[in-house]
């Protein structure tokens, strides 16, 4: 049997954040989680990180990061994932509080445990891994693997160059792609076409599972709203989608590009500048260009499916 894939998530849930921990703790070794400012205030993703890991028994130290960005002031997503940021079900609160330590300390730490061998995941702003980068500078040798979640090689979401997680802090997402260390991408222009339609939505609350009859209902209310914002038939599983291929390597096609953060630009302040022409020299990621949406999307409902 193979051995499972070594993660810790960075995340701000989050309808989809929701979905890419129960996904990663169904198929890999999920070993911390840290939350972040973004789809809502900090001590709503780290509520709704806790709250999601013990609905299903997930058991992993979350800690809270930073609640705020490198320059400026926090940018949340009220519009899509609601007031508390998972609104839609009734979530039972959590009873676990977040461990003490600090986020950048639990990346620093879990990665020079387990140097060589973890992935992080970031599926939120980068401003916990950017700082932890600084902070350790060897932290970028020890990774295997950073998997984002963020930026597009065409349109934004926020606005027309811009999508949410890297438009929330522009200056810690250079500082990652900066870093040296291995780096895939998945944007939107792979995660908008990648989702729950009401047919999948419909097959999980009719599954009489606690679990998916909760995720249900979260999905609903995310695609309703996704559907008001954005003109989408499907709740993107943007999250889910840079967590897939350490599971099926296959569901999503990777270009190598030289990937560069806008920081300045006054129309195009937190763009991914992907370019798909450079040399070997200054490529620094691989960058999402397909997925095969249709069978990733059964394998999340499946696996979500599969918890009691």
């Amino acid at each position: 049997m193979a051995q499972r894939q070594k993660i810790l998530i960075d995340c701000d849930p989050g309808h989809d954040d929701a979905v890419a921990l129960l996904f990663a703790a169904h198929h890999m070794d999920l070993l911390a989680v840290t939350t972040v400012h973004g789809n809502a205030p900090l001590a709503d993703t780290t509520r709704n990180a806790l709250a999601v890991a013990e609905l299903a028994k997930i058991d992993v130290p979350v800690a809270a990061g930073f609640a705020g960005p490198l320059v400026g002031k926090a940018t949340h997503a009220a519009s899509i994932h609601g007031r508390t940021g998972l609104d839609g079900a009734d979530v039972p609160p959590p009873t676990r509080k977040p461990i003490e330590a600090h986020a950048v300390d639990v990346i620093v730490e879990t990665a020079r445990q387990h140097r060589g061998e973890l992935v992080v995941a970031t599926i939120g702003p980068e401003t916990n891994l950017a700082v932890a980068l600084r902070r350790e500078p060897r932290l970028a040798g020890w990774l295997k693997e950073i998997t984002v979640m963020g930026g597009s090689t065409a349109r934004g979401n926020v606005t027309p160059a811009a999508e949410f997680n890297i438009y929330c802090d522009p200056e810690a997402a250079a500082i990652v792609f900066g870093c040296g260390a291995p780096i895939r991408m998945v944007g939107l222009n792979v995660t908008r076409e990648t989702g729950f339609n009401a047919a999948d939505i419909a097959r999980l609350k009719s599954s009489g599972r606690r679990v998916a009859t909760l995720i249900a209902d979260l999905m609903a209310f995310y695609l309703e709203r996704q559907r008001r914002a954005q003109g989408l038939l499907i709740a993107p599983m943007h999250d889910v989608c840079a967590i897939i291929p350490y599971v099926a390597p296959n569901l999503i096609e990777y270009a190598d590009a030289a990937v560069a953060i806008e920081c300045h630009g006054t129309y195009t302040r937190g763009m991914t500048v992907c370019d798909l022409r450079a040399d070997a020299a200054q490529r620094n990621a691989r960058v999402a260009v397909k997925s095969d949406a249709r069978p990733l999307i059964d394998l999340v409902l499946d696996t979500i499916l599969q918890y009691a």
